[in-house]
């Protein structure tokens, strides 16, 4: 398909989950979806609201059988890329095919688990693994972690990009320790951050727009900030819907130009997507 053939881009939601209740789950998880979640309706939902591409990442609940996801980015190759969950003894081989079939990253969901010395070699040859493939590590860890991890994983060249605000409980104090050594190491250009599902950290909107005014200010802008809907919001789908969260994200991004940085131009730089972008106005 040529340039000319792609859809335009007009926004880009980096962060949506697709599964059915017949998929086989993961041992060990802290969630069992009782719906279906499909590609086809989180295609619509972006169609609702004037976006025109997305990125599935794959559910914790379903660990490292990413072949659900797999099958939604073989059907819809121009408007889908994947962020698969995989062991990090994966070989170069099934890795190459992962990012073939529209993979742009890896998932660590380390909520709830024993962090890792990232430094060790066979962490840092898989972190390489993925900078050679211009592949991304998207991370899920409170705030009050992230500086214990992220100098390690930064060092192997990789992307990395911070899930859902940073998970700030209680929104971000620059005046604890914690949370001012995760801001001052957001001046690396390879450190990304999602902005999505304030509600996993119980944010207010007052909070929300406090994280955002001090993520910007350590990141020098927002070039590396994306949106995502987090849909279906598991967990939360009783207190959440797909429209409220876009509408969030609408009213903290007043600016025309950031938005066209967050949810298009940024987006498509880190996962690949190819670059026809329309401009938009909101």
């Amino acid at each position: 398909m040529t340039s000319s053939q792609l859809p335009r881009i007009t926004g880009i939601d980096t962060h949506a989950h697709i599964f059915n209740r017949e998929l086989p789950l993961a041992p060990g998880r802290r969630y069992s979806p009782e719906y279906d979640a499909l590609a086809e309706q989180f295609l619509s939902l972006l169609d609702s609201c004037g976006l025109s591409h997305g990125v599935l990442v794959q559910p914790s609940f379903l660990g490292t059988d990413n072949s659900f996801m797999l099958a939604a980015l073989n059907n819809y190759p121009e408007r889908l890329r994947g962020i698969a969950v995989v062991s990090p003894g994966i070989g170069p081989s099934e890795l190459d095919q992962l990012v073939a079939s529209g993979v742009v990253g890896i998932r660590l969901n380390l909520v709830g688990q024993p962090l890792e010395d990232y430094s060790d070699d066979h962490w840092q040859a898989f972190f390489q693994q993925l900078a050679a493939r211009q592949c991304s590590v998207e991370i899920q860890r409170s705030i009050d972690d992230l500086a214990q991890i992220l100098p390690a994983i930064l060092s192997a060249g990789v992307d990395v990009v911070v899930d859902h605000f940073g998970l700030p409980v209680g929104g971000i104090n620059p005046k604890q320790a914690s949370h001012k050594a995760f801001l001052d190491l957001l001046s690396n250009q390879q450190l990304w951050i999602k902005l999505s599902a304030p509600y996993r950290s119980h944010s207010s909107a007052g909070q929300v727009a406090q994280m955002l005014e001090l993520l910007r200010s350590a990141s020098g802008g927002v070039e590396r900030m994306l949106w995502g809907s987090d849909w279906p919001n598991t967990q939360f789908e009783s207190s959440t819907h797909y429209l409220e969260q876009f509408q969030r994200i609408q009213s903290l991004l007043t600016d025309p130009l950031e938005w066209e940085k967050v949810l298009i131009e940024n987006p498509a730089r880190l996962f690949k997507f190819a670059t026809q972008i329309q401009s938009v106005q909101k």
